[in-house]
């Protein structure tokens, strides 16, 4: 490890700037629990870190206040703009709002309706933009050009850092043996900031950063050694859906993370699921990533007490409905099973003693008359069915096949 501090361009982050955040954000942000998550997996001891829970329902409220707070009276005057897939944007609206200062917010249109709205009923003028959250950045900069406004960087700036590090503080304080830290990555601002405190207070901790893996521009960029900007990135976890880190966070990064990995959309999908049924917690897609590499076995925590922060929870309603369904079906929870079967009476009561017997519950059936290819007396049933997990299904096909039914496709 280097010294206490890192040379961050104008100034430099140290841990006393963070107890500085940490002491201007307990009249405003609140110090989330820590809860057990032993019911996700048994793999390790994982605790989830709960700034879902937190004010605007995201860890972004700390940065973003604590950036505006330290603003000067010629600076108020002039207001703040920023850029955002939502939850950044919520958090400058309240801090705004609380300081007395006109706010403009720039959102890509892929940020989710539940997210904008919020915004707007905090108090800021809110301007959508065609693209992802790279594109509302681009419309933001060229907004504070012409109005002089001041820009508040979602991550790419040290006082931001410096808000989000008072997680870690946190973090250190409540699970004081902890032995991995897992972080979600979009720009790099929160992964930064834990991992900078986490590091310094506590150097044989690991701290990882997850990153989805249709947008793993900090993966990308670690892995090449420089900072790369993606042509296209694709994945419903907006809050994390970021082309290019920015220099700063890519350099702390570096320095200060163990690791970073990605997670599929499916795998992330999945996490959402265990959070919402094992934990009854609703997180978004990039607050669920660092349980999903814990899911599948994406890092090198067997048998270690683990945090993952669960960064936030502001998933639209209508995206949540597809993600449990994708979820249901990566977990083979949701199965489908077509049978071929001489199209008789009584065939359907037979297949269905069958399903039930192996403790499944049929909740759709479709019925397709024999091809060209086939036994004019046969028939295609596709069983739609509720099922454990994998291996239940593996047992279904198995029990049918020893009823002499030929199993088509799954």
């Amino acid at each position: 490890m280097k010294g206490m501090c890192i040379c961050t361009g104008s100034k430099m982050l140290t841990l006393e700037e963070v107890y500085k955040a940490a002491f201007v954000l307990e009249k405003v942000a609140r110090n989330t629990d820590i809860v057990p998550a032993n019911k996700i997996t048994d793999k390790c001891d994982l605790y989830l870190k709960t700034e879902n829970l937190q004010h605007t329902g995201s860890f972004k409220l700390r940065g973003a206040y604590y950036k505006i707070s330290n603003l000067s009276e010629e600076e108020r005057a002039r207001g703040v703009v920023a850029c955002s897939a939502g939850n950044h944007a919520q958090g400058v609206a309240l801090a705004a709002q609380k300081n007395g200062i006109e706010a403009t917010i720039f959102l890509p249109s892929i940020a989710p309706i539940s997210k904008v709205e919020a915004t707007k009923k905090y108090g800021a003028t809110v301007k959508l933009i065609d693209g992802v959250y790279d594109d509302a950045h681009k419309a933001a900069v060229e907004f504070q050009k012409k109005t002089g406004a001041v820009f508040i960087h979602p991550f790419n700036d040290e006082e931001v850092i410096a808000g989000q590090g008072t997680i870690g503080l946190e973090i250190m304080n409540q699970l004081k043996d902890v032995e991995a830290v897992i972080v979600p990555i979009g720009g790099g601002g929160l992964a930064s900031g834990i991992g900078y405190v986490v590091k310094k207070l506590n150097p044989e901790c690991k701290v990882y950063g997850v990153q989805a893996v249709g947008a793993g521009s900090m993966y990308t960029s670690i892995t090449e050694e420089e900072v790369v900007e993606l042509q296209s990135i694709s994945t419903f976890a907006d809050g994390i859906a970021v082309k290019k880190p920015g220099e700063l966070t890519y350099e702390m990064c570096t320095e200060y993370l163990d690791g970073v990995v990605t997670v599929s959309d499916d795998e992330i999908a999945t996490a959402i699921l265990k959070l919402m049924e094992d934990q009854k917690l609703v997180a978004e897609g990039a607050g669920a990533v660092g349980v999903a590499a814990v899911l599948f076995d994406k890092l090198p925590v067997q048998g270690k007490k683990v945090c993952a922060v669960v960064s936030g929870g502001n998933i639209d309603v209508n995206i949540l409905s597809r993600v449990i369904s994708r979820g249901l079906l990566t977990a083979g929870r949701h199965t489908t099973l077509d049978i071929e079967l001489l199209d008789k009476p009584g065939q359907l009561r037979d297949v269905a003693d069958i399903v039930a017997s192996c403790g499944a519950n049929v909740i759709g059936v479709r019925y397709d008359p024999g091809g060209e290819n086939t036994d004019i007396r046969e028939c295609k049933l596709r069983l739609s069915m509720e099922t454990r997990d994998k291996d239940h299904l593996e047992d279904i096909k198995k029990a049918f096949k020893r009823e002499g039914y030929r199993i088509c496709s799954v």
